[in-house]
């Protein structure tokens, strides 16, 4: 998979070339500020149906304050976010994940006393139908759904290959390894059954190893499962192998939007990476 020149490209692929239709995700002039702070600055974002977006920038440029925004963790000061065209200010995060929104974290956040298959169930949550008067009775019709749902879940783990099947459904989830939680935290995600995934630096903490497979994986996370991800990553060579766009900024800024190479070559984004006088 070759992100650089669309080769394997998925749906995405239309929508890198400008042909989509109206945008999944998108964000109007969107501010977050935090007293005196410009976390995010007017921001005009999107992403489309089947898209790969990687959003980049140094330390403290509003990358992570933007999946915040969007998930409902953080007030917005001005603007508007808008999914499936309609918008997601005022709802709690738990709306937003039931409109088709699942992200993953900085730092790995499990139930880490459950097991690995009761954290990917659980996280079904936003999608049953059943209340407590099944589960008190434990009525056929919650019977069904509860098989449904770990049903759903073993599939998604199955994703993940040998990592997280078999005896893992039966593992605490702070006993995995590092990798295997952050495959977990991806897993997780999946199984709310969302449109779009937010993936917070998936490969941080990771070997080569582990990240060269977890990097594949995010393609097809796209290719076969068809989700659109927006992914932040401080690591140049998974943003050139996965990305359809690249979307930088700088202090709560969009200073640059394009494809890779583009963008890599960018004064601007140079300049904002390695200080003014860089590009001189």
């Amino acid at each position: 998979m070759t992100a650089a020149n669309g080769t394997g490209r998925g749906p995405g692929a239309d929508a890198a070339n400008g042909t989509s239709r109206r945008p999944l995700l998108e964000t109007r002039d969107l501010s977050v500020d935090f007293g005196g702070l410009h976390a995010l600055d007017r921001l005009d974002f999107e992403v489309h149906e089947g898209e790969i977006v990687s959003v980049i920038g140094p330390n403290g440029a509003g990358k992570t304050t933007l999946f915040n925004a969007i998930t409902a963790t953080v007030e917005t000061s001005a603007g508007d976010i808008l999914f499936e065209g309609s918008s997601l200010l005022g709802l709690d995060p738990n709306r937003v994940t039931a409109r088709g929104i699942a992200r993953t974290f900085q730092n790995v956040r499990l139930f880490a006393n459950m097991t690995v298959l009761e954290n990917v169930m659980v996280s079904q949550h936003c999608r049953t139908r059943q209340h407590a008067f099944g589960a008190l009775f434990y009525t056929p019709s919650f019977r069904r759904e509860e098989a449904e749902i770990r049903e759903r879940a073993e599939n998604v783990l199955s994703f993940f290959g040998s990592r997280l099947v078999g005896y893992r459904f039966d593992q605490p989830a702070f006993t995995l390894s590092y990798a295997n939680r952050r495959r977990l935290e991806i897993a997780r995600a999946m199984a709310t059954q969302p449109k779009l995934i937010l993936l917070d630096e998936p490969v941080a903490g990771m070997n080569p190893v582990e990240s060269a497979e977890l990097t594949g994986m995010i393609g097809r996370l796209r290719d076969e499962w068809g989700f659109a991800i927006v992914v932040i990553e401080h690591h140049m060579d998974v943003v050139r192998e996965v990305s359809d766009r690249v979307v930088v900024l700088d202090h709560g800024t969009k200073i640059a939007d394009g494809d890779f190479e583009d963008v890599s070559n960018d004064p601007r984004v140079i300049e904002a990476y390695l200080g003014h006088g860089a590009t001189t």
